[in-house]
């Protein structure tokens, strides 16, 4: 039986060979200069790409949780995503705005940024990915509320279809107390505004 890394460099050798019978099919010579070593470096790339499927994101949440009487809006903007749309497989990117209203427990900051990268290292789609991370936290912490908002531009429709360059896609998705209004109008300027 294989040990993780021989599977790894299995699962490589596969889609390096695939990806250089792509290149054949696209009529290139998978084996000129600027290509031969191409099967390689996207088998790699890939794997990075989709690697959070061997990551639980609950459990990076479990590894850092502490209790706290902190009962306001905890929230961490402008977290960076870059994910790979599963019906095209071109990337998707932007920003993710996550909140939770802590109920006695919280988690270390890292950890939200660290779900979001467990959750979009995945094929994905937006609205999907919004749900599981706000499923994710709220599963981990049992906070009073959780709201994940995203902003991403997807390449699928930016260099292919209907190649519309400045168009963002915006996904929410919110559990308990931000499913007032009140609490949502909040978050939403909270997330809006530069206070820095």
């Amino acid at each position: 039986m294989l040990n993780n890394n021989g599977k790894v460099m299995e699962t490589n050798a596969d889609l390096e060979n695939h990806y250089r019978e792509i290149l054949n099919l696209l009529g290139q010579d998978a084996t000129r200069e600027g290509l031969i070593k191409t099967p390689q470096r996207v088998a790699k790339a890939m794997q990075y790409i989709t690697s959070g499927y061997s990551i639980d994101p609950i459990e990076i949440i479990k590894s850092a949780i502490f209790n706290e009487d902190h009962k306001e809006m905890v929230i961490v903007k402008d977290i960076e995503l870059y994910s790979m749309c599963e019906h095209h497989m071109l990337p998707f990117f932007g920003k993710a705005h996550v909140a939770y209203i802590p109920d006695g427990k919280i988690t270390g900051l890292s950890k939200i940024a660290r779900v979001v990268d467990a959750f979009a290292r995945r094929l994905q789609v937006q609205e999907r990915l919004t749900i599981q991370i706000r499923d994710c936290i709220q599963d981990a912490l049992n906070p009073l509320g959780v709201a994940v908002v995203i902003e991403a531009k997807h390449m699928c429709m930016m260099m292919r279809g209907v190649q519309k360059q400045n168009s963002t896609t915006t996904t929410s998705a919110f559990t308990g107390e931000f499913e007032k209004q009140a609490t949502r109008s909040e978050f939403v300027k909270l997330i809006s505004s530069r206070l820095s």
